[in-house]
């Protein structure tokens, strides 16, 4: 049951929520990376219109992001997250942080970005600009509402999903959830080869792609492109079942720097709902 707040929310903000929620299947699977903007956007964001094509054969070597994972430890980023409807459109972005420390534990941190007046004329610039050169640029670090938003934790044994706009916490064992999810790929939780298929993409916008596709029907996203510039990944392109794309530009890297138990760790808020029993 969720929790009566007592407040009535207009139906545009409504609607936006429901549409955030939806567009987080595409990233994390469980409505784990929910995109919560508030308003659509008129741009079509050209990052997924130019994502590469994968023509290549099958690899029979190392991808750039088998290497990356193989020297990855921790992972801290800030990022960009923008929704793409099925005709190219623009209707949700959003800010966040990723925490990673392998094997097992991440953090990811979300928050709609306000929207403006000009975001829709400056939006399909500003990813433009964050495709040429491979980063997100300053975009990633445009601070979103702090207030909303979702954050995700997987602990080691538990994956937590906090949704501030529902004050509701939902958690299930880490073996008990959908496995075939870009954040759990990164954090070491499944064995790469195992459940994804890993194919070279080619060179374009100045990054090394790869294509990832999913081994079953279990996972909410078709395939993912891992963009990949002088050893850092810096863009993931991911579409869902329905047609929606989702792209994460990623700014502020820094690998193998201290990660403390705290930042992969998470304790539900009082007074929320929590749906679910976490593993002890």
């Amino acid at each position: 049951m969720l929790k009566q707040t007592g407040k009535a929310f207009p139906a545009a903000s409504a609607m936006a929520a429901a549409r955030a929620r939806r567009g987080a299947n595409i990233v994390a699977g469980l409505v784990m990376l929910a995109l919560a903007t508030a308003g659509a956007f008129g741009a079509a964001p050209v990052a997924a219109n130019a994502a590469p094509t994968a023509s290549a054969p099958a690899a029979t070597g190392p991808t750039p992001l088998d290497k990356y994972l193989e020297n990855l430890k921790t992972l801290r980023t800030t990022f960009l997250q923008t929704l793409a409807d099925g005709q190219g459109r623009e209707i949700d972005r959003a800010t966040g942080t990723l925490i990673v420390a392998r094997p097992g534990k991440f953090s990811w941190d979300i928050h709609p970005q306000a929207a403006s007046t000009t975001a829709g004329a400056a939006g399909g610039a500003a990813i433009t600009s964050a495709a040429g050169n491979g980063a997100a640029g300053g975009a990633a670090s445009e601070p979103g509402n702090k207030s909303a938003g979702q954050l995700m934790v997987s602990d080691g044994r538990n994956l937590w999903f906090f949704d501030r706009d529902l004050e509701q916490v939902t958690v299930k064992p880490v073996d008990a959830a959908l496995s075939a999810t870009p954040a759990m790929l990164l954090s070491g939780t499944v064995d790469v080869r195992k459940n994804f298929t890993l194919t070279p993409a080619g060179q374009r916008d100045g990054l090394d792609w790869v294509l990832v596709e999913p081994h079953g029907t279990d996972a909410d996203f078709r395939d993912a492109l891992f963009g990949f510039a002088n050893g850092d990944l810096k863009r993931m392109i991911l579409e869902d079942k329905l047609g929606q794309t989702a792209t994460v530009l990623f700014d502020h890297i820094e690998r193998n720097g201290p990660v403390t138990a705290q930042e992969t760790s998470f304790t539900p808020p009082k007074g929320t709902d929590v749906i679910g029993t976490p593993r002890k």
